[in-house]
């Protein structure tokens, strides 16, 4: 995919160029934006707001997205091997088919989050809330 694609509707200070691995995109609104297909492997998302954000087959191994707010947000089959996500809010987050492999998702408030099909293998799951419902 390439950057024009990308629509970044709620951040001014984010441009679709600014989307690439190791990006600083801390504390960046990223609400509601089209990511679909985005290389962030390595980047700083923490503390980011993805609600209802597409990162639909995104590849986002190694970031950090603790304390993010990824409610609603659509991650079906992305790539969130080794990623961070702990403190990070999940709520209604898809994540279908999607590779969590050696995730920490410690702390994680993942109410309704789908992972249907998703891979948890050796991810940290401690203290986090984990309710599947359909």
């Amino acid at each position: 995919m390439i950057d024009s694609d990308f629509k970044i509707p709620n951040d001014d200070n984010v441009l679709p160029a600014d989307i690439c691995p190791g990006a600083d995109l801390a504390g960046a609104n990223l609400s509601r934006a089209r990511l679909v297909g985005a290389n962030l492997a390595g980047a700083d998302l923490s503390e980011a707001i993805l609600t209802r954000a597409s990162l639909r087959e995104a590849k986002l191994v190694e970031a950090d997205l603790s304390d993010a707010n990824l409610n609603s947000a659509v991650l079906s089959e992305a790539d969130l091997t080794e990623v961070d996500l702990s403190n990070a809010s999940l709520t209604k987050t898809k994540l279908v088919g999607a590779d969590l492999s050696d995730a920490d998702l410690t702390y994680a408030r993942c109410p309704a989050a789908d992972v249907s099909d998703a891979d948890l293998t050796g991810a940290n799951v401690s203290d986090a809330v984990l309710l599947h419902t359909k």
